[in-house]
């Protein structure tokens, strides 16, 4: 593809809307604020039916923490410990005390801050891909994911102005040893991007790494690495009602050093919870609420965000399926409780769909309209997923992207203007009946900025496009990342800071990195 005269994204001109050559045209970076009114599906009566059921499940049937020291701190805090078992039941009161000390909006800075996100409000941050096994493109097809395929997806992570956090790996490298593999893919993420870093709770010996590698990129000294949030992590429990050790231990690690956690309970209606949405809710809030009532009471204070990942299986194959209607409802009706209980929320940007097709963008488009309309705040997967969280892919990373600049434009406080010069009956009065308005000063003084343009959709009617080639989207899109990689710069860094990052992860390296098992 022959690239257009458009800013170069990948380091310092990111900010930029027009420049040197560049893949894409693209939106300057910036945090959307939600300035719709948000869907809210049930009543303040079902809410609180909704948070009595969530309750009743923490006081009456309780939480299993396969966690010694969770539970150790869970009985000093009062809770009802089985000694027989790993089962913990919170009262209600002490939850809801303990959940007043929780912000309610923070901000993650990280190694430049001029890419701080803010997380609660009516911010919305949106994350690339995170975590599938294999990758996929149109040249190579599916295959496992591997550490060049991981930097691939970094560097358009770094690249689109519209994804604001790197999240998980966008692919796992399976090519690389798991005692190793957080040293080298952090690495890549605090040398390819400058953005917000995620780091997973997997062992003890991960998570100090990941931490002391986002301290080190900050060039901040301990004591003030800790004053601020620099780097999250997200926990999933394994539902039903169950919280694992490695996931427990680094929150509560991460809670420690007052960095974030996102706490997002995995329950698929119909297998891993209730059938029915508003039971599969209730387990899900209890779920979120017993481990972010622990991290408060660890340290209070420290930011937290309730997830959602709540939608169904398909009840043929029993797989399950993302962006569905069930799906949207879910993360609308999780929004309400969120701001019942004063607390940012997470949801995702999910499919089902296998290949970047037009299945694929009707499910990510629900899935974005239920993070939207929800007040969601992090939007995870925002660019890349497929197959319900089992494929990364190339083409649907630039699909994704486009859409995300048009919802961040959607969201411009210009669209909804209703200024005299904004309504124009000057040149309505000028152009009257028989006129056009393609002429008018007041077009003329308008047209460059006055609509959104597309670097990846074709407003050209159909004769214009068969004459071009008859060109369809994840084949342009296809194009469109090669062009990418092809231009990527690093952003700057500074050379005292990545000479000590490197001689870290050597170390760690050569002393083993972390153990495989748990």
């Amino acid at each position: 593809m022959k690239a257009d005269r458009r800013p170069r994204s990948g380091g310092r001109s990111g900010n930029t809307r027009r420049n040197s050559a560049s893949a894409v045209s693209q939106t300057p970076w910036s945090l959307p604020i939600n300035c719709d009114n948000f869907v809210e599906p049930i009543s303040q009566e079902g809410i609180e039916k909704i948070h009595d059921t969530a309750m009743r499940v923490l006081e009456e049937i309780g939480i299993e923490f396969i966690n010694e020291e969770a539970k150790c701190l869970l009985k000093e805090a009062g809770c009802r410990v089985d000694p027989d078992s790993d089962n913990v039941r919170l009262d209600r009161s002490w939850v809801m005390e303990i959940l007043k000390h929780a912000p309610s909006k923070f901000d993650i800075i990280p190694r430049n801050k001029e890419r701080k996100v803010t997380i609660g409000g009516r911010h919305m941050t949106f994350v690339n891909v995170s975590s599938p096994p294999n990758v996929m493109d149109l040249d190579r097809g599916r295959r496992p994911g591997d550490f060049e395929s991981f930097k691939d997806l970094i560097k358009f992570t770094q690249y689109f102005n519209c994804i604001h956090v790197a999240g998980g790996y966008p692919v796992e490298p399976v090519d690389i040893h798991s005692s190793i593999r957080h040293l080298k893919c952090l690495y890549e993420k605090l040398t390819l991007t400058d953005k917000v870093c995620h780091a997973y709770s997997l062992g003890t010996e991960r998570v100090d790494d990941a931490i002391e590698m986002a301290r080190i990129a900050s060039g901040l000294k301990e004591e003030d690495f800790v004053k601020e949030a620099r780097i999250y992590t997200n926990i999933n429990s394994s539902s039903p009602l169950k919280h694992d050790w490695p996931m427990l231990d680094g929150a509560m690690r991460f809670a420690r050093k007052n960095q974030p956690v996102s706490v997002t309970p995995f329950t698929l209606a119909g297998a891993m919870a209730p059938v029915t949405l508003s039971g599969a809710v209730a387990q899900s809030i209890a779920e979120g609420l017993a481990a972010i009532a622990l991290l408060q009471y660890i340290k209070p204070g420290c930011p937290v965000i309730l997830g959602t990942f709540t939608s169904n299986v398909d009840m043929k194959s029993g797989s399950p399926a993302f962006g569905t209607p069930e799906y949207i409802r879910a993360t609308q009706i999780t929004g309400q409780m969120a701001r019942y209980y004063n607390l940012p929320m997470r949801s995702s940007n999910a499919c089902t769909a296998n290949a970047p097709d037009g299945q694929a963008m009707w499910e990510s488009l629900n899935s974005l309209w239920a993070s939207t309309t929800s007040g969601t705040n992090l939007v995870y997967h925002g660019a890349g997923w497929l197959d319900g969280g089992l494929i990364a892919s190339y083409e649907k990373f630039v699909m994704d992207c486009e859409v995300l600049q048009q919802f961040k434009r959607y969201f411009e406080p210009e669209l909804c203007s209703v200024t005299e010069d904004d309504l124009a009956f000057e040149a309505i009065s000028e152009v009257g009946p028989t006129g056009h308005f393609f002429g008018c000063q007041h077009t003329q003084d308008r047209y460059t900025n006055a609509f959104y343009s597309p670097f990846l959709s074709d407003w050209r009617n159909y004769e214009a496009w068969a004459e071009a080639g008859e060109e369809w989207t994840h084949v342009k899109a296809n194009k469109i990342w090669k062009a990418i990689l092809n231009e990527f710069e690093p952003p700057p860094i500074d050379e005292g800071v990545k000479e000590e990052l490197t001689s870290f992860v050597d170390r760690r390296i050569k002393e083993g990195g972390a153990p495989t098992d748990f």
